[in-house]
């Protein structure tokens, strides 16, 4: 199972001299599934359309066809949720993903994709047009060594294993859920005070945007629709949705741009030092698509990292920057400070907001930013899963990058993510986690004041 980036790491990234006494830590028991486990809808196969899934999958698919076809990646999933057996979903996930793996996008899907994302090259939606996902790249098993998981793992070239990833979150989610009916009047009733209380926050004058990013912890396709098409209706913040799928059926825009898997491939890149993996991400990307997907993923090293890399060039040729993890208000502060010191008015300048937010979390972020830089909100697990009152809380799960090879004959290379909050972080190699932070000096904002963080990024000059 994959290491988790802990506090003892982060402090032999500030004190490398520091002997730090590791602990073994011991397995959390799991729960027992008491009751016997029946599907409401047992003959109803979770993706029906391989556009069910991000639209950054599709832009970043397109990168790693365009540039890099030959590297190979491994992906894992983890369950985040402690204290579930999810192991009684074994056959079901195991169907799940053989269907999966026979679907082809079909005409209107494809036409569809050229709509919403002008962005996609039309020699990509070509190859999508003969795309299918390959069963023998992607195991299920059971876990031998903690009863009650499920161990699933994706590997091939970068640009066909990558999809899986948002696929296997949705089958797991849906199929955990699937004994248990939506109260469609209590999710409605949640999901109207939700507007009203994004639609007072306008009335006050605080001025932000809602997407929907929800797709991969969703609970119902049925709900998401509902969700968005509602939202589109009465919510004027609202602009549209993670789901390419609803986003063409419900003629809003796709949003997305890039995820930490952009910046975990570049690690495995031979041609690429290490120290300049996430400036070359930014300057292929914005290569690649010319003006469009310009806000940029900010937290895979520490957003003090990103921001030492961030300097008045990329400042200039990106619109924003998003925030995944730490402490939203501090890195807001950060964020706008750092264009003002590169003499960019930050008003001009899009800051989007995507981790762990609910209704009030977003508003009370707006109120504290408005008229300073463009707000934007990134909301999944609460308006796809949340929002619906269940009685079961929604799985935290993920499913990573944790390898990476530069062609399928060069040697497997681990990769991490390393974020503002330590329990992000997702790799099986100490070592790497240890390298990764010394060369990127990764500091976390939570563990600084606001004035630390500014010198640390600047040094004296701050």
């Amino acid at each position: 199972m994959a290491v988790k980036i802990s506090k003892d790491q982060i402090v032999k990234a500030k004190m490398p001299n520091r002997t730090v006494v590791k602990k073994v830590p011991k397995s959390t028991p799991t729960m027992t599934i008491n009751k016997p486990y029946k599907r409401l809808h047992p003959d109803r196969r979770v993706i029906q359309h391989l556009t069910q899934t991000d639209a950054y999958k599709y832009s970043m698919g397109q990168f790693y066809f365009h540039r890099y076809p030959s590297v190979q990646a491994e992906w894992e999933f983890r369950l985040r949720t402690k204290g579930v057996d999810i192991s009684y979903l074994y056959d079901d996930i195991i169907k799940e993903i053989d269907h999966l793996c026979t679907l082809r996008y079909t005409p209107w899907e494809l036409e569809g994709i050229a709509k919403v994302m002008p962005w996609i090259t039309a020699d990509y939606v070509d190859y999508l047009s003969r795309f299918q996902l390959d069963r023998k790249f992607i195991t299920v098993t059971k876990d031998k060594n903690e009863p009650g998981c499920i161990v699933i793992r994706s590997r091939g070239p970068q640009h066909l294993v990558s999809w899986f990833e948002i696929y296997v979150l949705q089958i797991i989610q849906h199929l955990y859920f699937d004994d248990e009916e939506i109260n469609w009047d209590v999710a409605k009733a949640n999901l109207d005070a939700v507007i009203e209380k994004w639609n007072a926050a306008w009335r006050e004058g605080l001025r932000f945007t809602v997407s929907d990013f929800g797709i991969r912890r969703s609970v119902s396709d049925e709900w998401n629709e509902y969700m968005v098409r509602t939202m589109k209706k009465y919510c004027p913040a609202f602009v549209g949705t993670s789901n390419v799928y609803l986003a063409i059926k419900c003629d809003t825009k796709a949003i997305g741009t890039f995820a930490h898997e952009l910046y975990a491939t570049y690690q495995g890149i031979k041609d690429i030092p290490l120290r300049l993996a996430q400036q070359r991400v930014l300057e292929d990307w914005a290569k690649e698509f010319h003006g469009d997907l310009g806000v940029a993923l900010s937290d895979n090293y520490g957003f003090l990292a990103f921001l030492r890399d961030f300097d008045k060039y990329y400042a200039k040729l990106f619109d924003g920057a998003r925030h995944d993890s730490g402490d939203p208000i501090k890195w807001g502060e950060l964020l706008i400070a750092h264009y003002k010191r590169l003499g960019i008015d930050p008003t001009t300048k899009v800051a989007c907001w995507s981790d762990s937010l609910d209704a009030d979390k977003a508003i009370m972020i707006a109120r504290h930013f408005n008229g300073r830089i463009k707000i934007a909100f990134g909301i999944g697990t609460f308006l796809c899963a949340t929002i619906l009152g269940m009685k079961k809380d929604p799985l935290s799960m993920v499913m990573k990058t944790i390898r990476i090879a530069n062609d399928s004959r060069s040697p497997w290379v681990d990769v991490a993510k390393v974020s503002d909050t330590a329990s992000k972080g997702m790799c099986h190699s100490q070592k790497t986690v240890d390298i990764i932070m010394d060369t990127f000096d990764y500091k976390s904002i939570d563990d600084l004041s606001f004035e630390e963080c500014q010198l640390h990024v600047y040094g004296a000059a701050a």
